[in-house]
């Protein structure tokens, strides 16, 4: 149990990377894993994902790999774009590593916000990678208790062990009586978690339904509580631009893409959070439909 995903995910890389290692990572990735990767003295390898679904291109990812690959992380369902990864990203993954000394480490903090009857796929699942990974998971995320930084990691004893060590002098603990209030709610509602995805795909499908007559473009997100939105046809300002004209100006908040890239492309794709009051979404869909 740590302090957050986030601090989980610090734990797992420097328990795992030394100086000089290299750690791939896949473009747009979530902003804390780069710090991370340099903190330990490693140096990040970041590959893009396919435009538009966002896919993994693992020859690409073989064409990577040197005798210096430590680590490759994961993000399924992924933030900030909203793409999950199948059984069959998994097996190409085990593929690539199974003649190595790489593991994997596996941020799926939403894994219960999964779209369209589509199953989470998970490291812990398969039979190869539950092996060599670090799973991350988040009781903030899915308990809607996010300031309270509880989260979790699993993985085997030999890399449990390495990774307690880091965790010891990152936080020592972590909050107790958090984890017993948590630990109640989980007796209460057993059935909260599994819910998760209807609640949020109806979200979802009610935010894209009130933006379907607007100048945004976009495929609706497989997971997470995220939307990404084309706003192309709108205006040619680069994202950050268009994000703080955007809240300045119109009271709507989104979130740019280029802090999740080493290498900023020439797109103009914004980040939209839909778990929100239907109002809520009515009223900020109003604004943006007159864009």
């Amino acid at each position: 149990v740590t302090s957050g995903a986030t601090e989980a995910l610090f734990d797992a890389v420097q328990a795992t990377v030394q100086a000089g290692d290299e750690v791939i990572i896949f473009d747009p990735a979530y902003d804390s894993y780069e710090p991370a990767i340099l903190m330990a003295g490693g140096k990040p390898a970041r590959i893009p994902l396919q435009f538009p679904d966002y896919s993994i291109d693992w020859n690409r990812v073989a064409d990577t790999m040197t005798p210096r690959t430590r680590l490759i992380i994961i993000n399924t369902p992924n933030n900030p774009c909203g793409a999950t990864l199948t059984q069959s990203d998994l097996d190409s993954l085990a593929e690539i590593i199974k003649d190595t000394e790489v593991q994997v480490l596996s941020d799926e903090v939403y894994e219960h916000m999964v779209f369209d009857d589509e199953p989470h796929v998970s490291v812990l699942g398969h039979p190869i990678l539950k092996e060599r990974s670090f799973a991350v998971f988040s009781f903030g995320k899915t308990y809607h208790a996010t300031g309270w930084k509880l989260a979790y990691c699993i993985a085997r004893p030999a890399l449990t062990e390495e990774f307690r060590k880091i965790h010891q002098f990152v936080t020592f603990t972590t909050t107790s009586f958090l984890q017993h209030a948590i630990a109640d709610f989980m007796q209460e509602c057993p059935e909260h978690a599994s819910e998760l995805s209807g609640f949020y795909q109806a979200k979802r499908d009610y935010f894209c339904a009130l933006l379907r007559d607007s100048r945004f473009s976009f495929t609706p997100s497989k997971g997470t509580y995220f939307q990404l939105m084309d706003y192309s046809e709108i205006s040619n300002k680069d994202d950050m631009t268009f994000v703080r004209a955007l809240t300045k100006e119109k009271g709507v908040a989104a979130i740019p893409l280029a802090p999740f890239y080493g290498e900023v492309p020439d797109t103009r794709i914004v980040r939209f959070c839909f778990c929100k009051d239907d109002s809520t979404l009515e009223r900020a869909a109003e604004i943006l439909c007159a864009l």
